[in-house]
């Protein structure tokens, strides 16, 4: 190994098990334990999908390290020391690397077929013109069942170099599988949302019949999962919230073998944004409610609106947070969730991207979701998410993060 690449490694994981020994990462914890058991001390901040190519300040998220492995433990470190120093609002800075166990999926068979549009070459965020697959019914036989696989040698291989690199400073542990299982989300970026939209019109039939041989792809995956001992054994996040819980694992859990019902599930189908309470209920709820049954809690939402949806998605069992997307009426949705489940606010991130940056605008759009939230005894998470730009000006995102948890009452 490139002794300076170790070196560089060693000095930034000293420095990040050195934040992770604080106290405040167990109160932490405890304080994500109570919102999610539906007890919150005070609402909960979390920042997330944070547009990296603009923050750099200092140099801190300048990479050094030369080996490409190196490197990709290098930049996870980095910015989790930037996150903390900058914007740390409600993060929790476990005292562990996880390694990602060497999983191969073969998937369900197709892939996105695009055109990208490009604004920013240094932004991950691009426009996508999808092409339609799936324009015959005959199309449907291009969907296969997704095929696990270990590779036990490379994980042992990634292993020893982690061990290598942490060993004497914070303790490696193997990391599995945290499956996603959208079945809309693919099936927008094989069709074009409006493809996929049209066909739902055009083609039920059709529609059902992909939608039916996704979840069943997914419950064999799932199965793989469970068969190999291939899942996760635990969640710190689930999508970009707070997964810790004294709910989970459930009774029965073996460390050795995760099962689905250890674990919470992020469920979504942003392209429903526009169908019918009717329509999202039958090919969404109906069609998922195989995998949702199997997982001990769910996340449900992202985008999507769903304060009109919510007789549908409290359809879900073991629904504990529910998104409630910049595009909801607020009331609404709170009037729906009350005492039940977590709003899971998703603040509008276009208040960071505007030609000049608001403080009191952010403050005012907080507080109103603070205050309908306690209004009808919602349980609350405020989840900045989809940052695309701050205009290069990292101090907006800084100060939306002091803003909030202020609003907060932290």
């Amino acid at each position: 190994m490139n002794q300076k690449d170790r070196a560089i490694i060693r000095e930034l994981a000293a420095q990040l098990a050195e934040i992770a020994a604080l106290p405040i990462q167990e109160e932490k914890r405890r304080m994500w334990r109570k919102l999610n058991g539906l007890k919150p001390e005070r609402p909960m901040v979390m920042i997330d999908q944070v547009c990296w190519n603009e923050m750099n300040v200092n140099d801190e998220l300048t990479l050094r390290c030369e080996d490409p492995e190196c490197r990709g433990y290098e930049e996870c470190l980095r910015r989790i020391l930037y996150q903390w120093r900058h914007f740390p609002v409600d993060m929790v800075v476990e005292p562990f690397i996880r390694v990602p166990k060497a999983v191969h999926n073969t998937g369900f068979g197709v892939c996105a077929q695009e055109t990208i549009a490009v604004t920013d070459p240094s932004s991950s965020v691009v426009g996508h013109h999808y092409i339609n697959q799936f324009e015959k019914d005959s199309d449907i036989e291009k969907i296969r069942t997704p095929i696990v696989s270990h590779d036990a040698a490379e994980t042992a291989r990634r292993m020893e170099k982690a061990h290598d690199l942490f060993d004497g400073i914070m303790p490696v542990v193997e990391y599995g599988v945290e499956p996603y299982l959208s079945v809309w989300d693919p099936i927008s970026s094989w069709m074009s949302v409006e493809g996929a939209l049209y066909a739902l019109v055009d083609r039920p039939d059709f529609m059902r019949e992909l939608a039916s041989r996704m979840v069943a792809g997914y419950q064999e995956m799932l199965n793989q999962l469970e068969r190999q001992h291939l899942l996760c054994d635990s969640q710190s996040l689930i999508h970009c919230t707070g997964a810790w819980t004294d709910e989970l694992p459930a009774p029965g859990y073996d460390p050795q073998k995760p099962r689905t019902r250890d674990l919470w599930m992020f469920g979504l189908a942003q392209m429903f944004s526009t169908v019918s309470p009717a329509m999202f209920e039958e090919f969404e709820i109906e069609m998922c409610m195989p995998i949702f049954e199997r997982f001990g809690l769910v996340y449900y939402g992202c985008c999507d609106p769903l304060d009109l949806k919510m007789q549908q998605v409290r359809r879900i069992p073991n629904v504990r947070k529910i998104s409630m997307s910049p595009w909801v009426d607020e009331e609404r949705g709170a009037s729906a969730i009350g005492t039940d489940d977590v709003f899971s606010r998703k603040p509008n991130p276009a208040l960071l991207a505007s030609v000049t940056f608001s403080g009191e605008q952010v403050r005012a759009h907080l507080k109103k979701t603070v205050e309908i939230c306690a209004r009808y005894g919602c349980p609350l998470e405020l989840i900045l998410k989809d940052i695309s730009t701050v205009k290069y000006e990292p101090q907006r995102l800084w100060r939306w993060a002091q803003i909030a948890m202020e609003v907060a009452g932290a």
